[in-house]
């Protein structure tokens, strides 16, 4: 009789490990993540991953060489920024994003523009020929792409160091396994195996490594968290599929700053970097329109404007509804309560749609002044000038909070040739003048209603 095969029961989210099964991690206090395992296939795991076999010896830290990484240029220049000035040699990038979003197109487009550079390109989820149409349909030289339609992570590894490749593109992570564990390709302890291997290979051969990863429900990347801790850098894209625009979103760069966007625009021919976002997002209407306002909003280091959309009509079923795309729905519905509370707007038996134009998934909270001028307009029937925007945050109490930089947003929104912007009277420092622009300054919610409304 074959002995009883032992297991463990593992978190998903972080990876500790528990005899028996509990509800909640103990360890990151996540619920329902505990899957088994086999208790071999874990010990087998720690030990391939951890370099086993190899001995290293220390280095005096004095005698490390502290010059910048030697990058290499991607000939990309939205995808160039957001890496920290191009792709550095050795190094892990990952890049998720929803399924049919561009992430696959990004990483195929990227050597077909490179054909100085020899590329092995790994695919898991796509024949060659599958592979072949695609890049014939984002033209390009194809001269220097090598295509490998493989998932056992052993073969790959084994062609890439007999070809040793410029850079070497691995889609997808999911679909990798490798045989020295018994589960099945995707499963928590082969993501990061196979990461773990990766990883190893890129530090001792210098190629870098892209993988591409697919993300769950909740819009997380998929597998346990630990692949994001391994990997260098890792890439998220955010957009609506049905939208043509796509923003790529630094979540960790330990070469560059996370505080970086890229723009992207999705055509028959590929994703197409836009250069200057805000000429695409401002109002694409020729005559005013109520329940539209402009933001001047601040994305990194990057400033941009687009528009706020805004629908307030009379509830048909009773119970308000409130929606929200691009927007958080819970800060919708306080900036509501805010103005119920403060300016004595009756907007609880209306229902209120937000919509934030181009599909952007927005944050700043300078946005705040733009939804709650946008929901007024909409709820008064009455277009806002389309030479006017906004940028400030809005508190419980009423009044109009600063945002950082911005005379960075005062200065773009100049340059696409906006008249007024108004901005918080709280700014500590003074502004300085910008040619075109009017600044008008407001302390509190009645106070702007009072200026953008007061001839109605």
């Amino acid at each position: 009789m074959a002995a009883k095969t032992k297991t463990v029961w593992y978190c998903t989210a972080c990876g500790n490990e528990s005899p028996k099964w509990m509800g909640q991690c103990p360890a990151c206090k996540e619920w329902n993540t505990m899957v088994e395992a086999p208790a071999e296939a874990r010990k087998s795991s720690s030990g391939v991953a951890a370099g086993a076999g190899t001995h290293r010896h220390p280095t005096a830290l004095h005698e490390v060489s502290s010059l910048g990484e030697a990058r290499i240029s991607l000939c990309n220049g939205e995808l160039d920024r957001i890496l920290g000035g191009g792709l550095v040699p050795g190094s892990l990038v990952l890049i998720g994003g929803e399924p049919g979003i561009g992430e696959s197109t990004l990483s195929l487009q990227v050597p077909l523009h490179l054909p100085s550079l020899r590329t092995l390109y790994v695919t898991g989820e796509e024949s060659e020929r599958q592979v072949k149409l695609r890049a014939d349909r984002l033209g390009g030289d194809p001269s220097g792409v090598f295509i490998l339609a493989e998932t056992q992570l052993e073969n790959i590894i084994a062609e890439a160091s007999e070809m040793k490749p410029d850079l070497m593109i691995v889609d997808s992570v999911q679909t990798m396994y490798t045989d020295t564990l018994e589960s099945t390709p995707g499963s928590v302890s082969q993501i990061k195996e196979v990461a773990a291997r990766l990883l190893r290979f890129a530090k001792d051969s210098g190629v870098p490594v892209i993988l591409i990863g697919h993300i769950t429900k909740d819009g997380f990347i998929a597998g346990p968290k630990i692949l994001e801790h391994i990997v260098d850098v890792v890439l998220q894209f955010e957009g609506e599929n049905r939208g043509s625009y796509r923003v790529l979103r630094g979540i960790k760069n330990r070469f560059g700053s996370t505080s970086e966007i890229a723009v992207f625009e999705m055509t028959g021919s590929g994703l197409h970097e836009v250069a200057n976002p805000s000429e695409l997002l401002v109002p694409m209407h020729e005559e005013a329109l109520s329940g539209t306002a402009v933001c001047a909003m601040l994305d990194g280091t990057r400033p941009f404007l687009f528009e706020v959309q805004a629908l307030v009509s009379s509830a048909a079923y009773g119970t308000a509804q409130r929606s929200a795309t691009g927007f958080d729905v819970r800060r919708l519905n306080m900036l509501l309560a805010v103005l119920e509370k403060r300016a004595g707007f009756h907007l609880s038996a209306k229902d209120v749609f937000l919509n934030m134009a181009g599909g952007l998934k927005v944050a700043d909270p300078a946005c705040d002044l733009a939804v709650i001028s946008a929901v007024l307009s909409s709820n008064f029937d009455y277009a806002l000038p389309s030479d006017v925007c906004f940028a400030a945050e809005v508190g419980l109490s009423g009044e109009i909070r600063p945002v950082p930089q911005t005379d960075r947003r005062i200065a773009e929104a100049a340059r696409l040739g906006f008249k007024k912007i108004y901005v918080s009277s709280y700014i500590a420092k003074d502004l300085p003048a910008v040619a075109g622009i009017k600044v008008v300054k407001v302390a509190s919610v009645p106070e702007l209603v009072k200026a953008l409304f007061s001839g109605k």
